[in-house]
């Protein structure tokens, strides 16, 4: 059965972690099983491409973004009627990627601040504003989307400081290619702690090895946020609402 005849698919670009794409994958398969209206799961076509990793290790923005607008267009051409993007560094080119396509790309980063907007939190001290942290890597801080989403949404963001990245975040990712686990463990445990004392209600682990380097019974998880859960629940309620209006 061709795509095209499929009110629900979707399109899937793949991510600079391949990892990190099978496991949104899963994350969807499981999630759209769950679902009584989609006990099949939903139909999806995965485009995924190494020399998107090679180019993002040279920083050629030009060429990454070709990449990532060609796989949009080969999503668009296969019948997907809704494209997602589960890398958290490739949004840094969103608009560009998203400018021109005539199906919806959804934002990770937005789909999570609706995702924690619609949760109707209250502010850990009274009379402040709702707090939400954002642990990520140098290069998704930088890029600032998630706390472009988050501040669009009404709330105040709060990330690590320098000092936080340089002594706990940074050795943690360093930590983990060198196969330490548990050191890589403990330094993204006090990196959450650190965020969490800074009265927080929630904080988005925006970056797929450090989420999995702790358990899944670690109690600090029950105060993180994994925008993937997001993207794909938001995949599911727009896939569920094209089949029911079709």
């Amino acid at each position: 059965m061709s795509l095209h005849t499929l009110n629900n698919s979707v399109g899937i670009i793949g991510g600079v972690s391949s990892k990190a794409t099978l496991n949104f994958i899963k994350k969807l398969v499981n999630m759209s099983n769950e679902c009584k209206k989609d006990e099949n799961g939903l139909p999806f076509v995965l485009c995924s491409d190494p020399i998107l990793n090679k180019s993002l290790q040279v920083n050629d923005q030009t060429q990454i973004v070709k990449i990532l607008r060609q796989k949009r267009v080969f999503l668009e051409k296969s019948g997907a009627r809704c494209i997602v993007m589960p890398c958290h560094i490739s949004h840094s080119w969103y608009d560009h990627v998203s400018k021109g396509s005539s199906v919806p790309i959804l934002h990770m980063g937005e789909c999570v601040a609706k995702q924690l907007k619609e949760a109707k939190l209250k502010p850990l001290e009274a009379g402040s504003p709702l707090r939400i942290g954002v642990l990520a890597t140098n290069e998704t801080l930088k890029a600032g989307f998630y706390q472009e989403k988050l501040q669009k949404e009404g709330f105040e963001v709060v990330v690590p400081d320098k000092a936080t990245m340089e002594h706990t975040i940074i050795p943690s990712m360093e930590a983990i290619r060198r196969k330490d686990i548990e050191g890589a463990r403990n330094l993204l445990r006090i990196a959450l702690q650190v965020l969490l004392v800074r009265a927080v209600n929630m904080i988005i682990l925006a970056s797929d090895d450090l989420r999995e380097i702790l358990p899944h019974d670690d109690l600090l998880l029950k105060k993180c946020v994994d925008p993937l859960d997001s993207l794909a629940r938001s995949t599911i309620k727009i896939a569920q609402s094209a089949t029911e209006g079709s």
